[in-house]
């Protein structure tokens, strides 16, 4: 299983906003997440916290270009946008996937750049927007409307010209889900793989691991963070993305070993 490194450049983000902010800072925090085992860094210029508000282009693009410019020669650099403007300054700056939270659905153009460049792409489900998302999310069964949900948007994503090998599926933990939901999601990882498309499961440090924990803060979900992911690894997801690298690195080595013995 790879592991996708977090490096948020938001004075917002829920868990680390603010931290990364200063170019340099970020670029170095990316390096160091690389040196501790991350195959992949996904970089953000917009926060998708619940009740988050939307980042003009022109910030989104002040926060991230340099960034990415700085680390996509030390390792692939995913970029976390909904903005094809965005997207395509990134990919000409060295990023090698898109991870688009709105599953392509919030910019016109952002499939046809995706199929032209060549990039990966990550379908994710959401409920509603980042600012909407929390309120009250309500389904009749989640798994099977987020897996037709992701089945949906990856024929739209062919039928744009986006080759199915350049596509994951990320069943959106914690965007308009409860506790529940996201357990479900979870224990259901298997279907999600099934789909024949690499899963990519992003539960790292959210609000359902400190729901289930006394109300644990951020700061203090490390644990929860790893059981998900081991899970997520048991049902066959190729990719989580954390932002604890090196403890979720050896978790999986050590499971890794467990099985291997």
């Amino acid at each position: 299983m790879k592991v996708m490194g977090i490096v948020n450049v938001t004075p917002d983000s829920f868990s680390d906003g603010g931290e990364f902010l200063d170019h340099e800072r970020a670029i170095e925090h990316g390096m160091e997440l690389a040196r501790v085992g991350a195959d992949m860094l996904d970089i953000g210029g917009e926060s998708t916290r619940p009740g988050a508000e939307p980042v003009p282009v022109e910030e989104e693009l002040r926060r991230v270009i340099t960034v990415v410019e700085g680390l996509s020669g030390v390792v692939p650099v995913s970029i976390d946008t909904t903005k094809a403007e965005v997207a395509r300054a990134a990919i000409d700056a060295g990023a090698v996937m898109v991870n688009d939270v709105t599953a392509l659905r919030g910019d016109p153009a952002m499939a046809g750049l995706c199929a032209e460049t060549g990039v990966e792409v990550v379908i994710m489900h959401m409920l509603g927007t980042p600012r909407t998302m929390q309120d009250d999310p309500r389904y009749g069964n989640v798994v099977d409307e987020v897996q037709e949900f992701l089945a949906v948007q990856a024929g739209v994503a062919e039928a744009a010209g986006i080759a199915r090998e350049k596509l994951w599926i990320d069943p959106g933990i914690g965007f308009g889900k409860t506790v529940e939901h996201n357990l479900r999601l979870l224990r259901a990882t298997d279907r999600f793989a099934r789909m024949n498309i690499p899963v990519l499961v992003g539960a790292s440090r959210k609000g359902f691991i400190g729901k289930l924990d006394r109300d644990a803060p951020e700061s203090e979900r490390l644990g929860g963070t790893i059981a998900a992911c081991l899970a997520a690894r048991a049902g066959g997801a190729a990719m989580v993305r954390v932002h604890d690298v090196r403890e979720v690195v050896q978790a999986l080595r050590v499971a890794s070993a467990i099985e291997s013995v």
